[in-house]
């Protein structure tokens, strides 16, 4: 169970309300980072002592061997010296076991929750957007940003808290240690590091680019996978199993002349900066030295300029490799801020709260068009149903009967007219209320890997076990689920992929019956089917709208015999209503596609 202690943070707001120049994915992104700016202070503070042993070694060694070196020289130094340098020095390093213990603790905690957070808040958004967006985008690209977008951006997160920030301040601390000591070194130090910097954006160029190769290819092969195996059947089928190898292996062999070009590369890129990072350091120890033997600086100091530089030289190029990473990082918040920055929502704030619904449904004057068309695809519609009554929408493809179905549920939104459920305009009401009352069940059976009793039961709590057995029989399911061994816990893999078009649809017109719903709608839900399936799923929808308002959208006319009324369409208008004795006997449009129907089915 979620309490409020451990309910995830929800940043959706944080986008919501970004406006000009805040409107940027980095800049919601620093202020989701402040909001947790408590833990990483904590974080900051205990990476300083844990640190401790990295910084102060060098300093424990120097004053070792400064003390041997005084002592040889006959300038004092006395063994209680370096017996006391070593009891710092083991002290201060057993000290990070538990000190770097409680810093991953406040660190861990705070990108963990931010990366939950921001996967929930996307998860909230795509569930508040319109199904026009989503009919708009592509579920692959949704997947895309989900999955590898969002994996970028807590990488991103990870970096910047875990590496970036921790290589300013340990620069911080090396140069200020060195400074304090010898302005002249910390000189030294300012002048080299850009030139080893230098000499390793240069190489690293190269093998930025030769990356990007072997990643376009390795993306190449895994679409030519994916089209192969999706292309098995047709494959096999037309006998071009040596084809469909011979351009993989063409692939396959791009990727091997990529991968060995990258492999290279690498090499000669990691040589080179291994032989230019030592010539700098070996350069530098070689000036130390000097800077000793002229009496400037103490022989133990030669170790902890060297250990500095390494240091500084290390933290500085990991701050340049961690630029590419940030850019893809930031690049992918882009991405995720396209969804989340997005207005076109169902916005239920402040709309009329629903207890109940009884039924009734008006259309008036209604036009409608989809975004970026002029085209009208309902025009002047004029509709009362009142509760309880069966009205059938018929018509040719592309005759406005699924828009007028998306405009009951409010999926679409009318530009003229109104759309009134129980007398109030569904622009006015809260969506979510509302559809609590409504059911639909579509053409393609949705349901999701699991069992035919958790598809029954989605979205619906506290049903009992003689309510759901009511409702499998309504539907008819008993039919097939007394011959299964598990019944209704039998698992129907993914998409129902075990089971019937007719038993899947029985299983939607089931769940849609569970929810004892007051609007029903069904949007050619036997099409699909064979003669026998359509049989069993009649008998379960006729048990379903009993004293339910109900739209029927159906394909095959001699299913919607007993409907109340029947309403033909024809280019987005209504052609003819009435019975469906009366249309056969007035013998116009509907007549005319019940002919065109039967002939069909010939």
């Amino acid at each position: 169970m979620i309490t409020d202690e451990n309910k995830l943070p929800d940043y959706e707001g944080m986008f919501e309300k970004a406006e000009g120049r805040d409107k940027s994915g980095s800049k919601v992104l620093l202020r989701i980072l402040l909001q947790n700016k408590k833990d990483f202070i904590i974080s900051v503070l205990f990476y300083l002592l844990k640190n401790a042993p990295v910084w102060f070694t060098p300093i424990v060694i120097s004053n070792v061997i400064n003390i041997a070196t005084d002592k040889i020289s006959g300038k004092g130094g006395e063994l209680s010296g370096i017996w006391f340098w070593a009891v710092i020095g083991f002290a201060v390093l057993f000290s990070n076991i538990p000190l770097h213990v409680i810093y991953i603790h406040f660190t861990s905690h705070a990108l963990r929750n931010i990366g939950a957070g921001m996967r929930s808040s996307l998860i909230r958004k795509l569930q508040h957007l319109s199904l026009t967006y989503h009919k708009d985008i592509e579920s692959g690209r949704l997947q895309s940003k989900f999955l590898r977008d969002m994996e970028a951006v807590e990488f991103l997160n990870n970096q910047i808290i875990l590496s970036f920030i921790p290589c300013l301040i340990s620069l911080t601390v090396y140069m200020t240690i060195t400074l304090t000591k010898s302005p002249l070194m910390a000189g030294v130090f300012v002048i080299t590091i850009p030139a080893s910097v230098a000499v390793i954006k240069i190489f690293r160029g190269k093998i930025v680019e030769t990356n990007r190769e072997f990643r376009h290819e390795v993306e190449n092969v895994s679409a030519k996978v994916s089209d192969m195996i999706e292309m098995i059947p047709v494959t096999k089928a037309h006998g071009l199993e040596e084809e469909e190898i011979h351009k993989l292996d063409e692939s396959l062999q791009r990727l091997k002349k990529s991968g060995l070009k990258l492999d290279k590369t690498g090499s000669y890129f990691g040589s080179v900066s291994f032989v230019v990072h030592s010539s700098i350091s070996n350069l530098f120890v070689i000036f130390a030295a000097i800077m000793a033997y002229y009496g400037y600086i103490k022989i133990g100091d030669i170790v902890l300029y060297q250990a500095y530089f390494n240091s500084v030289m290390g933290n500085v190029s990991s701050i340049i490799n961690l630029y590419q990473e940030i850019a893809k990082g930031v690049e992918s918040l882009k991405s995720v801020s396209e969804i989340m920055f997005s207005h076109d929502i169902e916005d239920n704030r402040g709309k009329i709260r629903l207890k109940e619904v009884r039924g009734e449904v008006s259309f008036e004057n209604v036009y409608y068009s989809y975004p970026g068309s002029d085209k009208k695809v309902i025009k002047n519609f004029n509709l009362e149903v009142n509760p309880g009554e069966c009205v059938a929408v018929v018509g040719a493809s592309g005759s406005g009967k699924s828009t007028v179905m998306n405009m009951i549920i409010g999926f679409l939104k009318a530009d003229e007219g109104a759309v009134k459920i129980d007398g109030k305009n569904i622009k006015d009401i809260n969506l979510t209320d509302y559809r609590r009352f409504i059911a639909f069940v579509p053409q393609n059976s949705i349901l999701f890997t699991g069992t035919i009793k958790e598809n029954i039961l989605y979205g619906t709590r506290g049903v009992s076990d003689e309510k759901l057995t009511e409702i499998v029989k309504k539907a008819n399911i008993d039919e097939f689920t007394d011959k299964m061994e598990k019944g209704l816990d039998t698992f129907i893999g993914e998409h129902g992929g075990k089971l019937s078009g007719g038993q899947k649809q029985r299983i939607s017109i089931a769940r849609a019956l569970i929810r004892n719903p007051k609007i029903i709608i069904f949007d050619e839900a036997t099409s699909a089917l064979d003669n026998a399936s359509e049989y069993h799923v009649q008998k379960a929808m006729t048990s379903l709208i009993k004293g339910r308002t109900t739209f029927i959208v159906a394909h095959r006319l001699s299913t919607i015999r007993d409907a109340d009324r029947i309403v033909v369409m024809d280019g987005g208008e209504i052609a003819e209503i009435g019975t469906y004795d009366e249309l056969m006997h007035k013998k116009g449009k509907f007549y005319e596609l019940k002919t065109l129907n039967d002939m069909k089915d010939v």
